[in-house]
């Protein structure tokens, strides 16, 4: 059975073998999972150990059950078909080739769309359940620059459209094109270096 944002409590807290844990529920603790799930440059038993230390203050014992909750909770508690937490913008966004946002590219334009339209300075917030994030990212507004951005991303040009509009899309595409960097690697390492080092990721995260 699917979880229901507005009558079921939204979890910060996960049950795994009759014990109970504490989840990272905050939403950028969800955002680095993601970004570290796109990087091509960690295998699997690496996206594993980092995704164990981000969202458990005490990892539980039984690590294959635990990775299946920290999947279920970064889904909204979703059956796996609909695993997206997202809608007709944003499903199978964080699939390798057709990924239509990307949390270190479009930071301000999402950071600007959260305070034009819901009145939320993402820097001033202390802490956002990972749902409600997803709740309020998948409402934006047409009119929301990233919304533009993710439609230029996604949108497929057909032959049955003016040599005009294949140009413009070509050059959206282009122009807003997801590059393969670095830059999730970096952010990767810093938080290993933390947690490697028992040392605080508020400023990390």
């Amino acid at each position: 059975m699917n979880s229901n944002i507005l009558i079921d409590v939204l979890p910060q807290h996960i049950k795994i073998d009759n014990k109970i844990y504490k989840i990272n529920s905050d939403f950028r603790t969800s955002m680095i999972f993601e970004m570290m799930i796109n990087d091509d440059t960690l295998n699997n038993e690496e996206k594993t150990n980092i995704a164990l230390n981000l969202y458990y203050p005490k990892i539980p014992y039984e690590r294959d059950l635990a990775v299946e909750a920290i999947i279920w909770f970064y889904t909204c508690g979703k059956r796996e078909q609909e695993a997206s937490c997202g809608n007709s913008r944003t499903r199978n966004s964080s699939r390798k080739n057709n990924r239509i946002y990307d949390y270190e590219l479009d930071s301000e334009y999402i950071y600007s769309a959260f305070l034009d339209q819901y009145g939320i300075d993402l820097q001033d917030v202390k802490y956002l359940h990972w749902w409600k994030f997803r709740a309020l990212f998948k409402s934006l507004k047409e009119d929301n620059q990233i919304v533009k951005i993710m439609g230029y991303r996604s949108v497929d040009i057909t032959k049955d459209m003016s040599k005009e509009q294949k140009d413009f899309y070509k050059k959206m595409k282009k122009l807003y094109e997801i590059p393969k960097s670095q830059t999730e690697k970096e952010k990767i390492n810093e938080i290993e270096k933390a947690l490697l080092s028992g040392g605080d990721l508020s400023d990390i995260l």
